[in-house]
C-alpha cells in the first residue's frame, strides 16, 4: 500500500485529526495516547508517519480494548498481564507488516528489541528486590514491625500517623506497593469491625507510600526507569524529598479529622524472628549499594548490582538450607531414639513436615502478573510508538501546552490509567526539559495516581487486602484532599528547588 504525494498527506491529516481528540481524552478524561504519552522508538533511519494507516488505527484499538479488560480485573477476575500481553504481540504484528509494506525489513525488528532490552533490565532488577523482601517477610522482620504496632495499645489516631509515616519512610527502600501491603495488615488487624478508621488509614498509607517512593530509585517503578535511564543519578531524587513530605502531610492532616477518637483492643504479638533475618537484611543493603556504586562509578547498568546481590542471597540460602535439613534430620533422630526406648520393637525414622529454607519458593511469590504485565505496557507503548505517535505528541503536548502543564497534567493521567505506561512513554519520548522538570514529572507521576485508588499499585493492592472496606468510592471521597497536597508538593518543589528548572 504505497500512497503517493496526496495520498501521504491525507494519511498524515487523519493521524493528525485523530490526535487531537484521542489526547483530550487520555490527558483529562481517558487514556493519552497520541499526544506524546505513547512515545516513538528510535529506528535505523527515518521514520515513517503511520498514525493514519488502518493498521495504526488498528493498533490503538487493540490497545484500548485490552486496558478496558484490564481496568475491568475485579469483574472479571481476568489477571491484567493475559489481555495485554496479547494486545501487545499484536501491535507488533501490524507493526511489522506496516514497515514491510514500507519497504523496510529490519527496523520492526530492531525497535522491539530496543524494548526488549528496556523490560529485561527492569524485570530482573525487580525479580532481585522482590526475591529479597519476600526472603525478609519470611524470616519474620515484617511480622515484627506489624507486631509492636498492635501489641503496644496505641489509639486510632496514634496507629493512624505510625502507619503512615512507618509507610512514607520504608516505601523507598521496600517499594510502595509492599509497603502499601504491610501497613495495611496492620490497620486491618487493629482495626477490628471499625471500617470508618481502616478505610481512611488505608487511604493514608497509600498516599504515604507513593509519596515516600518518589525520592528514591527503589521506591517506584517510575522512578527506577527513570534512574536506568541515567536522567536523574541516585542522590538527585533526593531533591524531592520535602516535596513528597508536603504531598503527604497536607493529606494526612486531612485525613486525621476523620479518625475515629477510640483505642482499639490490645491484641497479642506471637512473630518471632528465624535463624538469618538480619543477614538477609545486611545482604539487601549490600546490594543496594552494590547497585548505586557499580551504576555510579563503573558505569554498569544497576541489574548487574543486584543480580549480584542475588547471588550473595542464594549462597546463603544454601547455608540456610543445609542448616535447617541438618536440624531436622537431628529432630527425626531424636524422636526415633525415644520411639524405641519405650518399645523395643524397630521402626522406620517418622515423617516430618519439610520445613527447610528453599529460595526458589521465594522466587516464585514474586508478582509474576505484575512482571507480565510490566512486559505487556513496555511492548505496547513502544509498538505504538513504531507508528509515529511522538511526531504528533510532542508538538501537542511538550510543545504547545509547555513542560510545566504536560508535567503536571501528566499526574492526572498517572491517576486514572496508571503511572508507569505513563512515564514509559514520556522516557521514550524523552522531551526537551531542565533538571527540573524531569524531576516534575518523577514526582506528579509517582503521587498524582494517589488520587484515584486504581491509579497506582500500591492502591489497587490495598483494596484487594481490604476488600469491601477501602473501596474506590471511598477512596474518592476524599480525593479532593490527596488534589490539595497533589498541587502543594508541586508547588513546593518549584520553589525550592527553582535553581534546577534553568536550562
Amino acid at each position: 500500500m504505497r500512497a503517493g504525494p496526496d495520498g501521504n498527506h491525507l494519511r498524515i491529516k487523519i493521524g493528525r485529526v485523530l490526535a487531537v481528540p484521542v489526547l483530550v481524552l487520555i490527558l483529562l478524561a481517558c487514556v493519552v495516547v497520541p499526544a506524546g504519552v505513547f512515545a516513538a522508538i528510535s529506528t535505523p533511519g527515518a521514520e515513517p508517519d503511520l498514525t493514519g494507516t488502518w493498521m495504526g488505527i488498528l493498533s490503538l484499538v487493540i490497545f484500548f480494548a485490552a486496558y478496558a479488560l484490564i481496568v475491568s480485573e475485579e469483574a472479571i477476575r481476568l489477571r491484567k498481564s493475559k489481555p495485554i500481553m496479547v494486545a501487545a504481540g499484536l501491535i507488533w504484528a501490524l507493526v511489522a507488516v506496516a514497515f514491510i509494506q514500507q519497504g523496510d525489513t529490519l527496523s520492526a525488528g530492531a525497535a522491539f528489541k530496543h524494548d526488549l532490552l528496556e523490560f529485561a533490565e527492569l524485570f530482573l532488577f525487580l525479580l532481585a528486590a522482590m526475591t529479597y523482601i519476600n526472603t525478609m517477610e519470611e524470616r519474620g522482620i515484617f511480622d515484627i514491625l506489624r507486631d509492636w504496632l498492635v501489641v503496644k495499645g496505641f489509639s486510632f489516631r496514634q496507629i493512624f500517623w505510625f502507619t503512615g509515616l512507618i509507610a512514607f519512610c520504608l516505601s523507598p527502600v521496600a517499594d510502595n506497593l509492599t509497603t502499601a501491603l504491610l501497613m495495611a495488615t496492620v490497620v486491618i488487624s487493629v482495626g477490628g469491625g471499625n471500617n470508618k478508621f481502616i478505610a481512611v488509614a488505608c487511604i493514608n498509607i497509600v498516599v504515604a507510600a507513593n509519596a515516600g517512593g518518589v525520592f528514591s530509585p527503589f521506591g517506584d517503578i517510575t522512578t527506577l526507569m527513570v534512574w536506568q535511564k541515567d536522567i536523574i543519578d541516585f542522590t538527585g531524587f533526593f531533591a524531592l524529598f520535602v516535596p513528597a513530605v508536603v504531598n503527604w502531610l497536607v493529606v494526612a492532616l486531612i485525613l486525621n479529622f476523620g479518625v475515629p477518637k477510640v483505642k482499639p483492643d490490645p491484641l497479642e504479638g506471637k512473630a518471632r524472628l528465624k535463624h538469618g533475618a538480619w543477614v538477609v537484611v545486611a545482604l539487601f543493603a549490600l546490594t543496594i549499594t552494590m547497585a548505586v556504586t557499580g551504576h555510579n562509578f563503573l558505569h554498569l547498568p544497576p541489574v548487574a548490582g543486584m543480580m549480584t546481590g542475588l547471588g550473595f542471597l542464594k549462597l546463603f540460602g544454601f547455608y540456610l538450607q543445609r542448616r535447617d535439613e541438618r536440624t531436622a534430620y537431628l529432630a527425626k533422630t531424636m524422636l526415633m531414639s525415644t520411639a524405641l526406648a519405650i518399645d523395643s520393637t524397630p521402626k522406620t525414622a517418622p515423617e516430618l513436615k519439610n520445613g527447610t529454607y528453599d529460595i526458589y519458593r521465594n522466587l516464585q511469590r514474586a508478582e509474576w502478573d505484575s512482571l507480565m504485565f510490566f512486559y505487556g505496557i513496555i511492548m505496547c507503548v513502544g509498538g505504538l510508538g513504531a507508528f509515529g505517535y511522538l511526531a504528533i505528541g510532542s508538538d501537542l503536548l511538550y510543545g504547545d501546552l509547555g513542560p510545566t502543564t504536560a508535567n503536571i497534567l501528566v499526574g492526572f493521567a498517572s491517576a486514572i490509567v496508571d503511572n508507569i505506561p505513563v512515564m514509559f512513554a514520556v522516557l521514550e519520548m524523552h522531551p526537551d526539559m531542565s533538571h527540573g522538570q524531569w524531576l516534575l514529572v518523577t514526582l506528579t507521576a509517582g503521587v498524582g495516581g494517589s488520587m484515584l485508588s486504581i491509579g497506582s499499585a500500591a492502591g489497587v493492592a490495598v483494596m484487594g487486602q481490604a476488600r469491601g472496606i477501602y473501596t474506590f468510592f471511598a477512596h474518592l471521597k476524599w480525593t479532593w484532599a490527596i488534589a490539595l497536597g497533589y498541587a502543594a508538593s508541586i508547588a513546593t518543589h518549584m520553589w525550592l528547588n527553582a535553581a534546577t528548572f534553568t536550562p
